[in-house]
């Protein structure tokens, strides 16, 4: 539900910056950004945009703001729930790993008993490339993309936070700037306080 929650306000996002880039006022790409100028786009003179646009655009603007609060309750849910749950809490001691990543990955294979190592756990996930076996040597291809989509969207958008800041994280910088990998998210779930 969060997940067509946050696709819901994408849209309205890229419809409002469309109409703007259609009356020829071009904004920043960023949510951010576009959160902060709208307020002052809208109060421009009239020759900018007509009264009927400014209307659309407050209209957009107030549906954004109510899909803002509905993903905001939703993910609080999600993050108490993860709080109270033993392996939510063992995964999300894993750098990028938060409370939704960690309550679709325990929702999805529970305490992962039926994955022997990393590796199996990627290619479930469709993270791994297809091998291809020619004679003497193994040619690795794309990667495969099959199993559980939404779980290997969460760990891509988070394995791209963790790269880009990796100073951010409270395990230290040398933690953070680890890609995270199938071995790391498998030990996590091969912990014994996981399958406690």
């Amino acid at each position: 539900m969060r997940d067509r929650l946050v696709s819901q306000r994408t849209g309205i996002i890229n419809q409002i910056r469309a109409f703007l880039l259609e009356r020829g006022v071009a904004v920043r790409q960023g949510l951010r950004v576009l959160r902060a100028e709208v307020p002052r786009i809208l109060a421009a003179p009239p020759e900018v945009l007509s009264p009927r646009m400014v209307c659309l655009i407050e209209g957009l603007a107030e549906d954004w703001r109510r899909l803002d609060e509905r993903v905001d309750h939703i993910s609080s849910g999600i993050a108490a729930l993860a709080q109270r749950d033993a392996g939510c809490e063992r995964l999300m001691s894993v750098p990028g790993i938060g409370p939704i990543i960690s309550s679709a990955m325990v929702a999805a294979i529970g305490t992962g008993d039926a994955f022997t190592k990393g590796r199996d756990f990627a290619a479930w996930l469709g993270l791994v490339p297809k091998q291809i076996p020619t004679g003497d040597r193994t040619i690795l291809g794309k990667i495969s993309k099959r199993g559980n989509r939404y779980l290997r969207v969460l760990f891509v958008q988070a394995a791209w936070v963790v790269l880009i800041k990796p100073t951010s994280w409270k395990h230290g910088s040398s933690a953070g700037s680890r890609l995270l990998g199938s071995d790391c998210i498998a030990m996590s779930l091969r912990s014994r306080s996981l399958t406690n």
